[in-house]
């Protein structure tokens, strides 16, 4: 299967679950697929395992609706399986927009105040600031 025809089946497969379209996943599925779920990584087996796995999904309130956009694709020379790796929006990518956001508030504030430090941003990174002249000066 080609990186067209996987990603034209992914979008089909959004649709599917946005509608709650029970009856479009199924033939998306193959009989024997394995979904490896992103939260707490249970492995669910087999085409009946993952419609009854998404109608419970679709009975819950309030709904969530996935939409996986994978980043890379890499099909199995194989086997006609692939393995995607992307981001679920409205989950996983959500997080990631508001941290995005977060820091560019934290250093449009921080333009004015730059003084050669160094700022810790928790566990993840730490920026230091250096001054460093530009331009000509006139003696």
């Amino acid at each position: 299967m080609t990186d067209l025809a996987i990603r034209l089946r992914r979008a089909a497969f959004n649709r599917a679950l946005a509608d709650a379209d029970l009856a479009a996943i199924g033939p998306i599925l193959a009989p024997d697929c394995v979904m490896v779920t992103g939260s707490d990584s249970a492995v669910i087996a087999g085409r009946k395992a993952q419609l009854h796995a998404w109608k419970r999904e679709f009975a819950a309130r309030p709904r969530t609706i996935y939409t996986r956009t994978p980043e890379t694709i890499v099909a199995s020379p194989i086997e006609p399986i692939a393995l995607e790796t992307g981001n679920a929006l409205r989950t996983q990518a959500r997080g990631e927009a508001t941290m995005t956001a977060d820091i560019f508030r934290y250093f449009g504030g921080l333009a004015s105040e730059l003084k050669g430090e160094t700022v810790p941003l928790g566990s993840v990174a730490s920026f230091r600031t250096v001054e460093t002249p530009q331009g000509i000066e006139r003696q």
